[in-house]
C-alpha cells in the first residue's frame, strides 16, 4: 500500500515521502497513529507541499551553518589550564570546556556533542579542533590551551 508519511518515522522516510508497505503496516499502525496519510490526488500535491517546505528549512539551516563557520573560524579561543612540567595539564580540555569556551568568547552557542574530539587535549599549545554544525559543514575552531597562573 502506498502512504504519505506525515511525520518522520524511523527506517522508513521523512515527512513528505511516498513510501510503499504493507496493508496491514498502514491500516493498523501508521494511519491510526497520524503517522502517515493514504495516498489520493489531493495528499500527493499536500506531500509535495511538504517535501517542498522541508528542503527549503534545510536549505536554511545549511546557510545559517556556512554563515557561523567564518565566525567560528575567526579568532582562536582561549582555555586556561593547570600544567605541570613539559606543558602536560593536570587533566585535560574535553568537548564541553570548548563548547564552553566558545559560546564565552565568541558567543555562538554549540552543543558539546558538536564538538569533535577524538581524545581530551592533555597538552598546552594550540589545537585545531572541528565542530560539527550541519551534514554537511564543519568548521575548525583553533584552541589554544594557555597556562593557569594562580595569584
Amino acid at each position: 500500500m502506498k502512504v504519505i508519511l506525515a511525520t518522520d518515522v524511523d527506517k522508513l522516510g521523512q515527512r513528505g515521502d511516498v513510501v510503499i508497505v504493507a496493508d496491514g503496516y498502514a491500516r493498523n499502525y501508521l494511519v491510526p497513529k497520524g503517522l502517515a496519510l493514504p495516498t489520493t490526488k489531493g495528499s500527493l500535491r499536500q506531500a509535495e507541499q511538504m517535501r517542498r517546505s522541508r528542503e527549503e528549512a534545510e536549505r536554511r539551516r545549511k546557510q545559517q551553518a556556512v554563515a557561523r563557520v567564518s565566525t567560528l573560524g575567526a579568532q582562536p579561543v582561549y582555555i586556561s589550564a593547570r600544567a605541570g612540567e613539559g606543558g602536560r595539564l593536570f587533566g585535560s580540555v574535553t568537548s564541553s570546556d570548548v563548547a564552553r569556551a566558545v559560546e564565552e568568547q565568541l558567543g555562538e552557542a554549540i552543543d558539546r556533542h558538536s564538538v569533535r574530539l577524538d581524545d581530551p587535549i592533555r597538552l598546552l599549545g594550540t589545537h585545531a579542533v572541528e565542530v560539527h554544525l550541519h551534514e554537511e559543514v564543519n568548521a575548525l575552531v583553533n584552541v589554544e590551551v594557555i597556562a593557569h597562573e594562580e595569584v
